[in-house]
């Protein structure tokens, strides 16, 4: 029975065991495949070797510490108390249990441990191999003369080494010390106590045997050397200390906390000699001394001098005492979020723009984006979707050559969502064969609307239509986006469905290399146990060409190529060749820049420094990605092109009509700006006393507040000499509305990457936003028209405000959209399209159905401001003459000034016109005359109008 037993329980170890790497088999086997297919084989390979490796070594250590200590315990137990022949056994309950089967137990729970710290292990594989590759930073630490290489790559893996090998010995001390007390190499020797007139027997003295304390005062040493070490790492830990004013070492940390640390090695080396002591000779008092003694310098040298010197010493006079760290603090926060590239520069304000200045910059003024990425969407989906199944992936801000002109665009990809099929029509065929890509895009050009208030469409319908000299979409299809989740088959037997037309539909076979190959029963059987569907393995439509599409969402694919990165959030959509790409900005990060100020929350850890080092480009159709290092200097970056020399490309081998469309990531300023609002101080004590905080603006969105987002612009750089597509936001001072200063970030090449900020000057009032947003509301006249278009049925959006620095001046546009608050439900469930807003709105189970409608634009340049239907004439009542250019974009619908809208001119004109002379300015006057006497004889003429661009 017992050998039956045995049998049994071995049969059911190899079966969990055969389990448990058939699963791993599986899983290896897949991505295996997938990476094949995108000829990054050697970047697997690299990474599972690693990981198997460190994973092992992790086991086999463990394996080591933990069974010779038991194996030397053991021994000294079976020396010293021999046990007799016969089974020997214990009984729990009253239940045998027979020796094998505690060492069952025990050797399943050790099986179960070793797997989980090799698994554990194995997660800091990326960790070990930049250890193994470093490259130098060229810089060193202000405190002890370290490269910074020292503490990005080799102190992580010191303090990982130090706390994995302490687990083990603890563990080991553990096992040890249960071995001695069963063994009773270890026990308590009973004494007698008297107690009321009775003598009571109670352990009172602890005995050890010498072999157990040998053992154990060895293990004691390796720890006390163990601690040791990681007093002296603990030593370099205090350049991420946040005791002082600034993050780093302070005063107290340098001065005294660095000392005692070096103390508490010394006496926990002395501490070790009496352990040794104690392994020749017993001498409990001797040890116990010994042991009180170093907690005690522990607790008084760790933690009660640093203290008291931090306040009655360091607090009464922080300022003077902690000044040069505070300055170590500003030198490499800045250096290290690339804040030290900043080229700042003063803007000086004169507020004089002239019809001269709005002709000279006239780029910049056909490029004004008047509308708002979030009501675009939901005109895209009302006006492009077609079909239900299809909706667009938020909208992507880009710029483009259009038939000549360097023109801000928005675009958006019209991608494929199953979930918006009728539940009838979900079927395994319908979701994985024949819907498996979306098809197209829509574009529009920042600043053109139409006569009924929408964006002018370029590019647009099913196939697309392109009204763009030069620009045409050879390959619409989407089989990879930001929305394909699920995996499809390709190449079968059924057609796949391409895109609708009137009423019947489009159907295709597609033509590319993308996918895995599934041209055999055995990797049938294997995705059909990877994705959990007998359908891959019985359905009859798979041919030999067939091919299986996984890992097809942007984020989710280059995140499996490339986990050591960080990326950005938003994957933005380019036309290059005739053929569509997404473009995503990726990041090599790390929180151990020394005295760098850290920043949480962010791509789900916490960093303190950040480099743009990488742009991934994902082709929609074939789902290649490349992965082009931009930024070779970052020495991140160097390791891992050194660690994977297959995965990375140069930026020159990036082909010109994609770099063309690299833009400066969102992300990354976001991060930028939050350390400049405090780093751009450099002076110590104004930055001690926080004098000159900045903050990023509020604006109005709607009926709400918000913060301000950075947006792109195309304007031309003062000083520069022709226009650039940039990433701004302004900065207003602490607590105060006034705009004080903007930054930018440049795109183009070659000065990808360049940091601009202008300074405002201080003793003049430069309205900010709210500022701007505070007058638009105690206009009369526009706050009277806006309430009454908010009636009941309507609702007025105020879109994002736009401050835009023309000459030495700034000009401030936001857009007024209005839209019926109609609704109506969902024709098949409640997961209707709007839900999924990529732009961070609330989801709603209900969707409008009308068209958010662009109604007015609002204009504000220093004490003007004025609300028309369009950009052109809101410009128009405001400066001199101005005429926007009468070149129209191909479709773009030119119409005529409405009389009502001259008549307002004309008004504007007469009111100035007073403004002048009850102000004793006749010059002023004079012209005012002038402009409303034009405008007059322009309302007189039939049939003429001055063109404008809606």
């Amino acid at each position: 029975m017992r050998e039956q037993a045995g049998l049994f329980r071995v049969v059911i170890v190899a079966i969990v065991i055969l389990v448990v790497l058939g699963a791993l088999a599986l899983s290896f086997y897949t991505v295996w495949l997938w990476f094949q297919n995108l000829q990054f084989s050697s970047v697997f390979l690299t990474m599972v070797i690693s990981k198997i490796l460190i994973g092992l070594a992790a086991a086999l250590v463990f394996l080591l510490v933990v069974g010779i200590n038991y194996y030397v315990a053991r021994l000294y137990v079976k020396k010293t108390h021999p046990v007799s022949g016969g089974e020997g056994g214990i009984s729990v309950e009253g239940l045998p249990i027979s020796e094998r089967g505690v060492r069952w137990a025990i050797g399943a729970f050790l099986i179960i441990v070793v797997l989980m710290i090799g698994s554990a292990a194995s997660t800091k594989w990326s960790m070990i191999l930049l250890y193994f590759h470093p490259k130098s930073f060229g810089i060193s630490d202000p405190i002890f003369g370290r490269d910074v290489a020292f503490y990005v790559y080799s102190l992580p893996f010191y303090l990982f080494l130090k706390n994995w090998i302490m687990a083990f010995v603890v563990l080991s001390g553990v096992v040890a010390t249960l071995l001695y007390t069963k063994g009773n190499l270890i026990n308590m020797e009973a004494g007698t106590i008297q107690a009321q007139d009775q003598k009571v027997q109670l352990p009172t003295k602890l005995r050890i045997d010498p072999p157990a304390r040998k053992h154990l005062s060895i293990l004691g040493m390796i720890i006390v050397a163990l601690l040791i070490w990681g007093y002296w790492l603990k030593a370099y830990g205090l350049l991420y200390s946040t005791g002082g004013p600034a993050f780093g070492a302070s005063y107290t940390d340098i001065h005294v906390q660095l000392v005692a640390y070096r103390i508490l090695m010394v006496v926990l080396g002395a501490f070790a000699i009496c352990l040794a002591i104690n392994m020749v000779r017993h001498r409990r008092g001797f040890l116990l001394v010994g042991l009180a003694g170093t907690m005690g310098a522990m607790v008084v040298a760790g933690f009660i001098i640093p203290s008291l010197v931090q306040k009655v010493v360091v607090r009464p006079n922080e300022l003077d005492m902690e000044r040069p760290y505070i300055a170590y603090n500003i030198e490499n926060t800045r250096r290290a979020y690339n804040l030290d590239r900043i080229q700042e520069k003063d803007f000086i304000i004169n507020e004089n723009l002239t019809m001269a200045d709005i002709v000279k910059n006239r780029l910049t003024i056909e490029n004004i984006r008047i509308w708002d990425e979030r009501p675009l969407e939901e005109t895209y989906d009302q006006l492009q979707s077609i079909r239900l199944y299809y909706l667009f992936s938020g909208i992507d801000v880009d710029r483009y050559f259009l038939n000549g002109q360097y023109r801000q665009v928005t675009l958006s990809a019209r991608e494929i969502s199953i979930d918006q099929l009728p539940l009838q029509a979900r079927t395994w065929v319908n979701r994985h064969l024949k819907f498996t890509h979306g098809y197209g895009l829509t574009l529009s050009p920042v600043n053109q609307v139409t006569q009924e208030g929408l964006p002018n469409l370029l590019i647009k319908d099913l196939p697309p239509v392109t009204r763009i000299r030069g620009i045409e979409i050879k390959r619409p299809e989407i089989y990879y986006g930001e929305k394909t989740k699920n995996y499809v088959i390709v190449q079968t037997k059924e057609k796949e469905f391409d895109y609708p037309k009137g009423d019947s539909n489009v159907y295709t076979i597609y033509q590319g290399d993308g996918g895995v190959l599934v041209n055999s029963f055995l990797r049938r059987l294997l995705f059909a146990l990877t994705f959990r569907s007998t359908d891959i393995l019985f359905t009859h439509y798979l041919t030999p060409q067939s091919r299986i599409m996984f890992y097809r969402t942007i984020d989710k694919r280059v995140k499996k190529i490339a986990p050591f990165l960080q990326f950005d959030r938003d994957p933005y959509l380019v036309i290059a060749d005739g053929h569509l790409f997404w473009m995503l900005d990726s990041y090599t990060t790390t929180s151990m820049y020394p005295y760098s100020a850290r920043m949480s929350k962010k791509f789900g850890l916490e960093i303190n420094y950040i480099r743009n080092s990488v742009k991934a480009v994902v082709n929609a159709y074939t789902g290649k990605v490349d992965f082009y290092v931009i930024d070779e200097t970052d020495p991140i970056i160097q390791s891992f092109m050194e660690i994977f020399p297959d995965l990375f490309r140069p930026i020159d081998e990036m082909p010109e009509s994609l770099k063309s469309h690299i833009r400066y990531p969102r992300d990354l300023f976001d991060i930028q700006v939050a350390m400049y609002r405090s780093y751009h101080m450099q002076d110590v004590q104004v930055f001690y006393n926080k004098e000159d905080l900045w903050e990023v603006p509020n604006e109005l969105y709607a009926d709400t507040q918000q913060e301000m987002v950075p947006y792109y612009i195309i304007i031309k750089p003062p000083g520069e000499k022709r226009e650039e597509f940039l990433l701004m936001l302004p900065f207003t001072p602490s607590k105060k509305a006034n705009m004080i200063a903007w930054l930018a970030a440049r795109s183009d090449m070659p000065n990808y990457g360049d940091l601009l900020v202008y300074k405002l000057p201080k003793d003049k009032l430069i309205f900010g936003p709210m500022q701007v947003e505070a007058r638009i509301d105690q206009q009369t006249e526009i706050s009277r028209e806006l309430t009454l278009w908010g009636q009941k049925g309507s609702r007025v959006i105020r879109g994002n405000i736009m401050a835009i620095p023309i000459e030495q001046s700034f000009l401030y546009a936001e857009p007024v959209y209005l839209q019926a608050t109609q609704e109506s439900k969902p024709e098949v469930e409640p997961t209707g399209r709007i839900a999924r807003s990529s732009l961070g709105r609330p989801e709603r189970p209900t969707r409008s159905i009308a068209l958010p409608e662009l109604k007015r634009v609002i204009v504000a340049y220093g004490n003007e401001l004025v609300m028309r239907e369009n950009l052109a004439s809101a410009l128009a009542a405001i400066f001199e003459g101005i005429e926007l250019p009468k070149e129209t974009m191909p479709g773009e619908r030119v119409e005529k000034r409405s009389i009502q809208d001259l008549v307002t001119s004309a008004l504007d004109q007469y009111k100035r016109a007073q403004k002048c002379l009850k102000a004793g300015d006749w010059a002023g006057y004079g012209k005012a005359l002038d402009r409303m006497k034009r405008i007059l004889e322009e309302l007189a003429r039939s049939g003429k109008s001055v063109p404008s661009k809606r």
